[in-house]
């Protein structure tokens, strides 16, 4: 078994040493204005719901800071208030400072963010280059991620698949791979829109530009042969590590727990151990066969039977359970975590269904 391999630079014996004492100033930079990053046209008309213009640009003095909604080892992120339209953003601010390549590459990263439309994965509106730190402006979530809550009821675990895979779906044909899918980048709000956050920006300033088998992401939810080089003859296909991601995801959520025998915030070691050596973990007996066999296609060894997103949206996991069709509004039933064991509280988020009901094109495979 080889350990993942930080990618090389080239043979460097050939290269003339060069002498400690040559140095190149680094240009003075003036921290005290925040000025937006340029970004790039956008190359089509947008057709969000969004209700702000990804178009136009916004003034950062102009963002209210109201409170901290969420925080990490590689920033903070913020609810804020556009004063002049009275909307909420999140405002994610990154730690550390980055060098003028990465800044660059970030710019051109942006292009992607932008031009992504789909109502299953949150809109980045604009970024800002602020004291020296980066600040991407996102599309707010009111209900916050969907980590560390239980979804027993299989018609709401369900709905909740069938909406991120239909995120996925839109992003794989445009050939973007999201590597980090997991319950706490799953986002809600509240008319019950399941959205896809974390990806693009967060993959350059992981400083992630490297192959996709680089080990990045959170390895608790990384599929057996992103882990573990040696397996399917050390090839990584990201779209397939995103369903087995997503797989490892909805079996936490009906379970109420980390499916696997160790826990999520393991040593490296055990989890290596109970992701690459031990059977795939199953739905238990009290699910669905329906269920049962949703979460073993997701959850195959070999990287080649797993299904894709197109053809999960087909399962009749889904087609049962959500009548195939994008649903806006469909109460989803969370359960909150109570003083006892197997005490969940149920919650509908959305009492009322929508009447508009959309069919939601499936391309079969």
């Amino acid at each position: 078994m080889r350990p993942i391999q930080q990618p090389t630079t080239g043979n460097r014996s050939n290269r003339h040493r060069r002498r400690p004492d040559l140095t190149l100033p680094l240009p003075q930079r003036e921290f005290s204005l925040a000025v937006p990053l340029p970004l790039p046209p956008s190359s089509a008309p947008s057709t969000s719901s969004s209700t702000a213009s990804p178009q136009q640009s916004l003034i950062f003095s102009e963002l209210e800071r109201l409170n901290r909604i969420g925080s990490g080892s590689g920033g903070t992120v913020y609810k804020v208030l556009h004063r002049s339209t009275g909307r909420f953003y999140a405002l994610k601010v990154i730690y550390g400072n980055y060098e003028d390549s990465i800044r660059r590459q970030i710019c051109r990263e942006i292009r992607i963010l932008r031009d992504v439309d789909n109502p299953n994965i949150v809109r980045c509106h604009d970024m800002f280059d602020h004291d020296g730190e980066i600040q991407v402006l996102l599309e707010y979530m009111d209900g916050g991620s969907l980590e560390g809550k239980p979804i027993t009821q299989e018609t709401s675990l369900a709905e909740l698949a069938r909406q991120v895979l239909s995120g996925l779906l839109y992003l794989h044909r445009r050939h973007i791979v999201h590597r980090d899918i997991k319950p706490s980048n799953l986002l809600i709000n509240c008319q019950n829109q399941v959205k896809i956050a974390d990806f693009g920006v967060s993959r350059i300033l992981a400083q992630t530009m490297d192959p996709c088998n680089s080990a990045v992401g959170t390895i608790a939810y990384m599929s057996p042969e992103r882990i573990n080089t040696d397996l399917n003859d050390g090839r990584y296909d990201g779209y397939a590590g995103d369903i087995w991601s997503l797989g490892v995801s909805i079996l936490e959520f009906y379970l109420g727990r980390f499916p696997f025998a160790v826990g999520r915030q393991g040593d490296w070691a055990s989890l290596m151990c109970a992701i690459c050596m031990a059977a795939p973990p199953e739905a238990p007996s009290t699910a669905s066969r329906e269920l049962r066999d949703f979460i073993s296609r997701c959850l195959q060894k070999e990287p080649a039977r797993r299904w894709t997103a197109a053809q999960l949206l087909n399962h009749p996991f889904i087609l049962q359970n959500t009548d195939g069709e994008r649903r806006g509004g469909v109460g989803l039933a969370i359960g909150g975590a109570s003083g006892g064991s197997g005490g969940n509280v149920k919650q509908s988020l959305i009492q009322s269904r929508s009447q508009n009901h959309q069919g939601y094109a499936i391309a079969t495979c």
